[in-house]
């Protein structure tokens, strides 16, 4: 399938990362308003740089766009594919309005086109991996999540000198401008409406907390850089997820039942290890002593965090386990093995991936347009909620999605291979003779 890339700024290079991976995607070419930034990235990658937009869209040999564009020309940019008869894959937040979305997919159906986006951590091995545990059965009924997206001080942590491996700097105006929640929330979102459902009600809070983050000129200057959405799904679930460029770093993901928990490190890390616990009298009073908390591998002889599972690999999962074919120097190449291990690993060309794979088998596709703007009409709700919060429900809904077959359909069941530590099953007996009379 022959692709072609609108925008070429910071993100572009993070899908190129993967690229390499994908031998069933053909990149035609790249364009970008900036003529400077588009001949870089010609001439490192080796693209055809279409010398218009008009170019590219009347090119017959591209299948499928790909808008990378800053997320106030999402819209415009997808809308002018579609009428052009290009299936469009788009960067989140699909618009800024959930009017404009269901526009865009009434247009692609209208067409006979495929219109979808990011996030693609959904298709991730441990996103896969929790969602089959739970399946399973693996915590019993799930009952409430925590998601944590808290992304460092950002007045703190010299964003200004980011620049990508061509030389892209990290768009920090737009992220300051745009705030925490438009550019981030979706990455969880995406995941727990996926597993759980739509959710019914949200109540919200959004607030600017640090005044100033930055020398570079912000128009707003007040977008809420702290959120916190309280979730409820129709099944029962309840769900909280927090945002913010305040506090240090925590990208965690919670799934807790009445018999369980699964965490997860981060969701931008593809294989993240999966921790499952399945709750004990140990474990649950083990928590109670201030040295087990803070010594995670003490507690975990006490059941404490759980026991890292197995995690399902995808067709795709070596696509996050290196970095072939990137062009990248000597350090470029260090820093890369050192971020792919400790920080984040993400194959944001995934998305696109699963979008061509079931367009090839003739399937729906794994994110039906009614969850996108479900998701996307979320992301508005929480951006938006301000200091004096929201409760309200959302107009969008979907039918509940199933996991990729091969995730449903994996061989390994996660509650049945589950087996509680050694002092844990020890140490049962002593628990329950001290809580006898």
């Amino acid at each position: 399938m022959k692709i072609a890339f609108v925008g070429c700024g910071f993100v572009f290079d993070i899908y190129m990362r993967t690229i390499w991976a994908h031998d069933e995607l053909d990149v035609r070419g790249v364009f970008d308003i900036d003529g400077d930034r588009q001949a870089v990235v010609c001439k490192h990658y080796g693209y055809y740089g279409f010398a218009s937009f008009d170019e590219l869209l009347n090119d017959p040999n591209v299948d499928i766009v790909i808008n990378l564009t800053n997320i106030r020309s999402h819209y415009e940019v997808t809308k002018r594919a579609l009428e052009a008869g290009k299936h469009v894959y788009s960067e989140k937040p699909l618009t800024t309005e959930v009017d404009q979305s269901r526009e865009l997919f009434a247009l692609a159906a209208e067409k006979g086109l495929v219109f979808t986006g990011a996030p693609s951590n959904v298709f991730s091995d441990s996103v896969s991996t929790m969602w089959k545990a739970i399946r399973d059965g693996a915590i019993g009924k799930p009952v409430l999540v925590h998601a944590e997206l808290d992304d460092n001080p950002v007045h703190l942590v010299h964003a200004e000198g980011i620049t990508s491996p061509t030389g892209a700097p990290w768009p920090l105006v737009e992220e300051l401008q745009e705030g925490c929640t438009f550019e981030h929330v979706g990455y969880h979102l995406v995941w727990i409406c996926a597993m759980f459902g739509p959710a019914t009600h949200v109540t919200a809070f959004s607030k600017a907390l640090i005044d100033h983050k930055t020398d570079l000129p912000l128009d707003p200057a007040d977008t809420p850089d702290y959120s916190v959405a309280c979730l409820n799904f129709a099944n029962g679930m309840a769900a909280r997820v927090t945002c913010s460029f305040v506090a240090p770093r925590d990208h965690r993901m919670r799934i807790i039942g009445e018999e369980g928990e699964l965490t997860g490190d981060s969701y931008r890390h593809y294989q993240s290890p999966v921790f499952l616990e399945r709750f004990s009298a140990v474990s649950l009073s083990a928590r109670k002593a201030f040295t087990v908390r803070e010594q995670p591998l003490l507690g975990r002889r006490f059941g404490v965090g759980g026991q890292r599972v197995p995690l399902l690999r995808s067709w795709k999962s070596h696509a996050v386990e290196a970095e072939d074919g990137s062009k990248l120097s000597l350090k470029q190449r260090l820093v890369s093995y050192l971020r792919r291990k400790q920080i984040y690993s993400q194959d944001k060309m995934l998305g696109v991936a699963e979008m061509v794979r079931a367009m090839k088998e003739g399937h729906p596709q794994p994110l039906s347009p009614e969850f996108l703007m479900h998701v996307n009409e979320l992301t508005l709700l929480i951006q938006r909620a301000g200091p004096t919060g929201i409760a309200t429900s959302p107009t969008t809904t979907f039918e509940s999605l199933q996991p990729l077959p091969e995730v449903a359909n994996a061989r390994i069941d996660y509650r049945a291979s589950y087996r509680p530590r050694p002092l844990e099953r020890a140490l049962a007996g002593a628990m329950a003779a001290l809580h006898r009379k």
